[in-house]
This record gives C-alpha cells, sequence and structure tokens, in this order.
C-alpha cells in the first residue's frame, strides 16, 4: 500500500486545512472493553472487534485520520489488548518513520505512579502528558476507537479555528429514547454549547426536533495548551472521575469557548453516517446493513477508503450444484478464505476463512472469521463468533427457549454464540 504523506489541495482552503491537519495529534481511546457487547468483549478490547468482513472497529477512525491528512496518531490501550495491539502492529506499521507520520501504541504503562492505571478517558490522556508535548501539535483531536463512520476531520478543525475555540465536540442528531447512551449537548444558535450532560436518564430535546437529541460523538479537538491545563487541574480535583464527558467538559463550559460540530453530509445537509455499535443488537444490525443494495456505509468508496490488514487469501469458493445441494449466497457479503458447500446463505456476511457444509441454512446472520459450520445446521439472527466449530444438526436462533439455556440472547432476539459457550475454550488459561 502507498501512501500519500500530505494531501495537497491547491486550493487556498485546501492548503489552510492542509497545515492544520498538520500541526495536529490524533489521540484514539481505544482502552475500554465495551460490556455492552457481552461475550464479545470478554477477550479482546471494543475497538478490535471485527467489522464488516475484513476490517476492525477501530479501522474506521483511523482511515479517517490517515484520510483527513492526520499522520500523527497515538492510540491509547488497556483492556485486553493483545489482539488490538497486533493488529495496529500488522495493519499500521507501514506508517512511521522518523521524520512524520506514525500511528503509535500508548498502552496503560503507569507512567505517573505504579499504582495508577488509566482511569478515566481524562486520565489516560493525562497520564501521556509528556509524550503528547512531545510531538509539538497545536491542536489535539481526541477520538473514540469504538465507533463506525466515515469522516474527514479537517473542516472541523478549521471550524474550530474559526470559531477561537478551545473545545470543540462533533455531535450528531439521536432518537431521544437512544439518547442517554450518550453525552447530549444544547446549542445555541451560533454553535456555542450551552451545557453538556453525560448520559442522562432524561436527555435534552432539539426545540425544532421534538423527539430527537444531540449527542456527542466522542469527537474533541483541543487547542494543545488549553487542553494541558485542563488535565493537570483535573487531576487534582477532588471528587473527579477524571472523565471528559462527566468532568472536564461541563466544568470549562460556563467560562470557556466551546463549540458543537454538527456532522452533516454535504450533499443532502442530512445527518452523515455514524453508528455506535455498543450493543449486540446495533453490532448485528450495522453489519447486516453493509447487505443491502445500496447500503448507507459505501465501502466502495475509492476517494475514502478503509485501511485495514489484509491477509492474503484465496477468494470465495461456492461449490455443488446439484438437485440436492447448492453452494449459494444471496444478499450477502463474503469475504475470501470462506468455502460454501452445498449450503445457501442469505443476508449475512461472513467474515475471512468460514466453511459451511452441506444443506446448511445461515440467515440474517453475522459469522466471525475461521468458523467451521457443520452439515444440516440452520442459523438464524445470530452472531458467530471467531473459531467457533458448529456441530453437525445444529440449529441456532429457531428456538427462543433452547437458545436462552446455551447462549447469550438480546434483547432484540440477537443470538451470540461463542466457542466457550460450546465448550471449545480458545483462551484456555489452566
Amino acid at each position: 500500500m502507498t501512501i500519500n504523506v500530505y494531501n495537497q489541495n491547491p486550493t487556498p482552503a485546501g492548503r489552510f486545512v492542509s497545515r492544520l491537519t498538520r500541526d495536529t495529534v490524533a489521540l484514539v481511546l481505544a482502552g475500554g472493553r465495551g460490556s455492552r457487547l457481552e461475550h464479545l468483549t470478554d477477550w479482546r478490547a471494543k475497538p478490535a472487534v471485527p467489522f464488516g468482513g475484513k476490517f476492525r472497529i477501530i479501522d474506521f477512525p483511523l482511515s479517517n485520520c490517515l484520510n483527513s491528512g492526520i499522520r500523527r496518531v497515538g492510540v491509547l490501550t488497556q483492556y485486553k489488548a493483545h489482539s488490538l495491539i497486533r493488529h495496529i502492529q500488522r495493519g499500521w506499521g507501514m506508517i512511521g518513520g522518523d521524520f512524520g507520520p506514525f500511528v503509535e501504541l500508548l498502552p496503560a504503562q503507569q507512567r505517573i505512579d505504579e499504582n495508577s492505571w488509566y482511569k478515566g478517558t481524562a486520565d489516560a490522556v493525562y497520564q501521556n502528558i509528556d509524550i503528547m508535548r512531545s510531538f509539538g501539535p497545536k491542536h489535539v483531536i481526541i477520538l473514540a476507537g469504538d465507533h463506525v463512520y466515515k469522516m474527514d476531520y479537517g473542516p472541523m478543525l478549521a471550524y474550530h479555528v474559526a470559531q477561537h475555540s478551545d473545545l470543540t465536540i462533533g455531535c450528531i442528531e439521536v432518537p431521544v429514547a437512544d439518547a442517554s447512551s450518550f453525552g447530549v449537548l444544547s446549542m445555541a444558535s451560533d454553535g456555542r454549547v450551552e451545557e453538556f450532560n453525560e448520559k442522562p436518564e432524561n436527555p435534552a430535546e432539539l426545540h425544532d426536533k421534538p423527539g430527537t437529541s444531540l449527542a456527542s460523538m466522542g469527537i474533541y479537538i483541543f487547542d494543545m495548551e488549553f487542553l494541558c491545563k485542563q488535565l493537570i487541574e483535573d487531576n487534582v480535583t477532588e471528587g473527579s472521575t477524571h472523565d471528559f464527558g462527566k468532568d472536564i467538559i461541563p466544568r470549562v463550559i460556563p467560562t470557556s469557548a466551546v463549540y458543537g460540530y454538527s456532522f452533516l453530509d454535504k450533499q443532502s445537509g442530512g445527518q452523515s453516517y455514524w453508528r455506535d455499535v455498543g450493543t449486540l443488537d446495533s453490532f448485528w444490525g450495522a453489519n447486516l446493513e453493509l447487505t443491502r443494495v445500496l447500503p448507507e456505509l459505501n465501502m466502495y468508496d475509492k476517494e475514502w477508503p478503509i485501511w485495514t490488514h489484509q491477509e492474503q487469501l484465496p477468494p470465495a469458493k461456492f461449490v455443488h450444484n446439484t438437485a440436492d445441494k447448492q453452494g449459494a449466497a444471496f444478499n450477502s457479503l463474503v469475504s475470501g478464505g470462506c468455502i460454501i458447500s452445498g449450503a445457501t446463505v442469505n443476508e449475512s456476511l461472513l467474515f475471512s476463512n468460514v466453511t459451511i457444509a452441506d444443506h446448511t441454512v445461515i440467515d440474517q446472520s453475522v459469522v466471525m472469521p475461521d468458523v467451521v459450520i457443520g452439515e444440516n445446521c440452520h442459523i438464524k439472527r445470530a452472531i458467530v463468533d471467531r473459531g467457533c466449530i458448529i456441530p453437525d444438526n445444529t440449529s441456532i436462533g429457531v428456538d427462543p427457549v433452547a437458545d436462552q439455556k446455551r447462549f447469550c440472547v438480546s434483547p432484540g432476539g440477537i443470538v451470540l454464540v461463542t466457542p466457550d459457550m460450546l465448550g471449545q475454550s480458545l483462551h484456555s488459561i489452566a
């Protein structure tokens, strides 16, 4: 993969944004477990969860940085980070060198004292404040490592500078019923943030759009010196949970220039694609959206590619075309290395190296890498985790009572199957 180190746009506006991105460091917060994903994050951090057939969730914010011209990126890791670290090393090790661009891992390493792991999102950045200062940025963009979207951060940086903002918060409209899972903003007509509540029980609604709230995307742009001052002050504030959403943002709003930046589609003016895949239902739904004829997330966009570690795999293979068995897939995504042998796949997404045997039907399911599914199985509305071996004649997603006894079933009826649930532990510590 050949990468042009900086996008050079000949227009004055393009050059302005290019200078801003060069003077910016991105910090991706990738240390959280994501407990709402249940057993999917028993052995991996949420940003390392596979998504979209060949990617990991963290590939989306990292690709946004790369495509936006932000080429100095730190990834802060903590919870069960082995697979995440391995993925970053394999998939993003091509960006690095002594003269500028890098994607650098910043694991929790007790830099402040020997008893201090990352205690919150703000504390994670505070514990790396010396490293951040050594990069010498004018601006710092802080990103959540666990959302799926495509976004050019350049215009948001330009907005931040034009508003003379100390802090700019990326935001998106969400149904008020979902808003309690996010930080919720109230903004004045000029974009200034008047109030910010982290995961409120009764989210504020937009005055002109009842039933809708303005939610934080977990994207924050700070001026460097302002950020350092707030982190240092927060570190000595008694009772602080050392979190951006709970502590720092509400505290600085009354006395600082804090603005919101709405993430809108440039063509339609409506909301751009952004998904918080933090629950089994939302994760399953976001993956299955990709099987539509015209999905909202365009994975075939050559102007805004999603970069990742690319395994060298043979093409997907569909075998048998006889009266009693036929290997076929309909309205589905099937990744490299898959073998569909006399089985039928419908409205499903298969990751790499999935093998499905004769007379099996897969319907509306997400099947992770390296899964083997036997003969005469029926799997419906399920997520099958990496490495599972599904025995012959297994039914999943067909009998809710039986599923509840063996597997994890989401509020929306999505069945999660992991190797541990099948007695096939891949992570034995005995």
